[in-house]
């Protein structure tokens, strides 16, 4: 597959704070225990993608996540690494290297995409319509959609959920309307000519925009260097030229029409509901009927472009790590119905503990647990559900449920931890009682503490 590749790790994303820090940027928050970017870079590998850019915003992002490829992959991929400005969007991380791009086709993946549909699918579905963008898309997770951007349990009870809502066309192959989250109001805005064109669409509530795109790079890069305040693509880049995909040139009269309304067949917007988005009969290849011009000849020439996408199976894994909520789904799954991803063989208890961890008389370690190497765990402790780091020492009657505890976390005696994060390095005293928590790397909770629904983190010194 001729494709160049291109993985966008981020950086250290304010929707995931306290979990990332300046020693663990968001590419390398542990999922069962391994970075979530190892996710996508094996994924690529799998497929033979093994020639890589990641663009990773900050320098010292960059480096951390650049030492770690290099010990990881080291003789397996081919990676550079190419440290942008902080905050600059996915479009702009792409606009800042540029000069690197020069396949026909590039295939963009973010990497907090935790899936096992294979990029080559939509490698093929973009060169078999020709088209200048298509577009992963996945069965939105059951906890509700990633584009929620809950941060925590407190806000999981005051945000509703917020979905995408896609329009397609009946063959399920074309992009005509994206919206998510906010954008979407009561009613929805369509172009004019895309209405004239198709003949019916279908809006689907039940589909999340994986972040896996197919871009025809010529057409990519003259978007991002027209449109310099474009940050996102999916916000800003894909839904300009879903909108623009039926812009026309009558080149018989002179009389041209844009995006913006004018001439005689311009597009404009109109207000419609859902309901309404109904038309007559069925029309299979609207962008080729569109460009004969609306008498069916050819000698009037309108200029089309597709925008498509590829639906993933249901039986498909599909999720992005980019809110606190995701992180503990997707550790839930990854060593629970999705086990397969996480890379390891489990027992026969449907359970990973590693050879070298140590349980006390009376602890119990439950089905889609993982326990990582070095770790120690005292008499009478239960954990289920859970993933466990690297080297981590527990104490008596210790109860995990539901929960991601780091690398080197200290737990003392008689402690609670459901539905929580507890980061690395991380102390937690005799009889702590933690509830929908996530606490900081490096934080110590004292001795009897009880907690539900917090954020723990240091007081930043002013």
């Amino acid at each position: 597959m001729d494709f160049q590749v291109v993985v966008l790790a981020g950086g250290f994303s304010k929707s995931l704070v306290p979990l990332v820090s300046k020693e663990v940027p968001k590419a390398l928050l542990p999922v069962a225990n391994r970075p979530v970017l190892s996710y996508v870079l094996d994924l690529l590998e799998q497929k033979n993608l093994k020639d890589l850019i990641v663009v990773v915003e900050g320098e010292s992002a960059a480096l951390a996540v650049s030492a770690w490829i290099s010990s990881t992959y080291i003789d397996r991929l081919h990676v550079q690494v190419a440290a942008v400005p902080e905050d600059v969007g996915t479009a702009g991380a792409l606009r800042a290297i540029h000069r690197r791009l020069n396949a026909k086709d590039i295939l963009v993946v973010s990497g907090d995409l935790v899936c096992d549909v294979p990029p080559g699918a939509v490698a093929a579905a973009h060169r078999r319509h020709d088209a200048v963008v298509t577009a992963l898309l996945c069965s939105a997770p059951v906890s509700g959609p990633s584009d929620s951007g809950s941060s925590g349990a407190k806000d999981k009870a005051k945000k509703p959920g917020r979905y995408n809502i896609i329009a397609l066309d009946p063959t399920k192959q074309f992009l005509l309307h994206i919206a998510a989250g906010a954008e979407v109001e009561k009613d929805i805005r369509v172009q004019k000519s895309i209405l004239r064109a198709v003949s019916q669409m279908e809006i689907r509530a039940d589909l999340m925009d994986a972040h896996m795109y197919a871009f025809k790079r010529s057409v990519l890069l003259d978007v991002l260097n027209q449109n310099e305040t474009y940050q996102s693509l999916r916000r800003d880049v894909l839904p300009y030229l879903v909108r623009s995909q039926l812009r026309s040139e009558l080149l018989s009269n002179g009389v041209q029409s844009d995006e913006n309304g004018n001439g005689t067949d311009a597009m404009q917007n109109i207000k419609i509901l859902p309901s309404q988005l109904l038309a007559n009969a069925s029309t299979p290849s609207f962008h080729e009927l569109f460009a004969l011009g609306p008498d069916g000849s050819a000698s009037m020439t309108r200029k089309t472009h597709k925008c498509c996408v590829y639906i993933a199976n249901k039986s498909k894994y599909c999720a992005r790590l980019n809110s606190i909520q995701a992180f503990s789904d997707i550790n839930r799954d990854v060593v629970g119905d999705a086990n397969h991803l996480s890379g390891y063989s489990f027992s026969a208890h449907n359970n990973v503990i590693h050879p070298s961890a140590v349980l006390g008389s009376k602890t119990t370690v439950g089905p889609q647990c993982v326990l990582g190497d070095g770790s120690l765990m005292v008499d009478k402790c239960s954990v289920k559900k859970s993933v466990i780091g690297r080297h981590c020492r527990i104490g008596s009657n210790v109860k995990v449920v539901s929960s991601v505890i780091m690398d080197h976390v200290t737990i003392g005696d008689g402690c609670s931890i459901l539905g929580s994060v507890i980061c690395s390095n991380v102390q937690l005293q005799e009889r702590v009682v933690l509830k929908d928590c996530q606490v900081e790397a490096g934080f110590v909770v004292t001795a009897g503490s009880e907690y539900k629904a917090e954020s723990l983190a240091k007081q930043e010194k002013l």
